[in-house]
């Protein structure tokens, strides 16, 4: 199997590559070469550090168990919910092709048609690929219409369900397919519009919560915001009955112009299967780097740890940060987004602060790296007084959305420990 693919940036017709795709039986390999007229462009910049402005192909090396594709490109890929649907999907209509006695291809998925499964409308950020016969990928369903309507919320909800439960059919599969995001990992999610016209995403219960974690995550956002964070904007809708949170996607303008996005793993060129630990001292130094306002990104990096150590937001992997590209190869943080508080975890961030603190998530290793991230401890000081005092307030935020006293209980644990002791102490409160 041999695929050759243009990959456009943004709603405009402007290519800026191509990628090659080959199988052979159970290998894979992938590479891309920058288009000439990308090369030749006054408004060129490198997709990401790890793909320079030089002509011809360039491979990319996979990590175990990791994409073959460059960074830039997988970061458009299906999350694992997505990658679950599009599974069951397949393995749903080639069944069906069975019992009619119909042809259908047989072969396993590979990493290209994962790639290519998610709908071009809703594919986080601003790459897209188009095949050859001059078509977008993914197509949608039905003409004129890709994205569903928040209105159709409900059905949404009960087709996740579903899948959840091992029950789900054709039709529900159909409707789900192609529209889940890199943004969230296995929790049942589904891309949205909603009554602004703009792309969100709707996240929602599992079967198997114990706690209400939809709501958990927009109260963090809330509280994120409220910190003083860059946060995505996040809201609690009913759906007959059951609240699910509304995340309103932050790679797309006003005008519905597509931002290129690009993952912090992406951006420091790290391989999250090659059991290598990473810092936030490492996006500090790719802030330095390639930052349009690095002084400031490195600070609200900062205020955003101090957040995830006071709300015990331990999920904090490097996919789980990105970074929006500005201008000409600068790049800015991108909004708070995938922030939830842990009660039942360990204290330990999964991106360490320093190689020197380990993933210990604490006060004291937060205030050690200040000077790294030139902050004057007076600074630091501060930022971390209003991160407390916002996050104090979580039973009033989770009341005024809703939430049960019952429901903040189950809380509770992450938001109030010595940690946020240590915090008060600092500040003398």
């Amino acid at each position: 199997m041999k695929r050759v693919l243009d990959v456009f940036l943004g709603n405009n017709s402007c290519q800026v590559g191509t990628l090659r795709f080959e199988a052979r039986g159970a290998r894979q390999n992938a590479c891309f070469e920058y288009h000439p007229d990308w090369l030749a462009s006054g408004q060129r910049f490198a997709l990401e550090p790890g793909l320079p402005l030089v002509s011809g192909m360039q491979f990319h090396q996979p990590g175990r168990d990791g994409s073959i594709f460059h960074g830039a490109i997988a970061d458009t890929e299906p999350d694992g919910w997505g990658r679950k649907v599009i599974q069951r999907d397949h393995a749903k209509q080639r069944q069906h092709a069975r019992e009619l006695g119909t042809d259908f291809d047989s072969r396993a998925l590979n990493h290209l048609d994962f790639l290519l499964a998610v709908d071009d409308a809703s594919r986080v950020g601003a790459l897209r690929f188009r095949d050859e016969h001059q078509q977008f990928l993914r197509i949608a369903n039905k003409p004129g219409r890709s994205t569903p309507p928040l209105i159709e919320l409900d059905l949404l909800r009960l087709a996740t369900r579903a899948v959840e439960l091992h029950a789900e059919t054709a039709a529900d599969l159909a409707f789900l397919r192609g529209r889940g995001t890199t943004l969230g990992g296995l929790r049942p999610k589904c891309t949205v519009v909603d009554e602004s016209g703009r792309l969100s995403i709707g996240k929602f219960p599992s079967v198997h919560d114990d706690r209400p974690v939809t709501k958990g995550e927009v109260l963090a956002l809330k509280l994120a915001r409220d910190s003083g964070i860059d946060a995505a904007e996040a809201r609690l809708v009913d759906s007959d009955g059951t609240q699910v949170a509304l995340i309103r996607r932050f790679d797309r303008m006003d005008d519905g112009q597509r931002i290129m996005f690009v993952s912090a793993a992406t951006m420091i060129g790290a391989d999250s299967q090659d059991g290598t630990e990473h810092t936030y001292t490492e996006l500090v130094d790719a802030l330095r780097q390639f930052g349009l306002r690095p002084q400031a990104d490195i600070e609200e990096l900062w205020r955003r740890i101090a957040f995830s150590i006071l709300i015990t937001n331990v999920d904090d992997h490097l996919h789980n940060h990105g970074f929006l590209h500005s201008h000409r190869g600068l790049w800015t943080l991108a909004p708070a987004f995938d922030v939830n508080p842990f009660p039942d975890r360990a204290r330990e961030l999964k991106t360490w602060i320093s190689e020197q603190s380990g993933p210990d998530a604490s006060i004291d290793a937060l205030m050690s790296v200040a000077a790294y991230f030139r902050i004057r401890k007076e600074r630091a000081v501060q930022i971390l007084k209003d991160v407390e005092h916002a996050t104090a307030r979580w039973r009033e935020v989770g009341q005024s959305l809703g939430m049960s006293k019952r429901e903040l209980d189950q809380f509770e644990e992450a938001f109030e420990h010595r940690e946020r002791d240590a915090a008060r102490k600092l500040f003398g409160s």
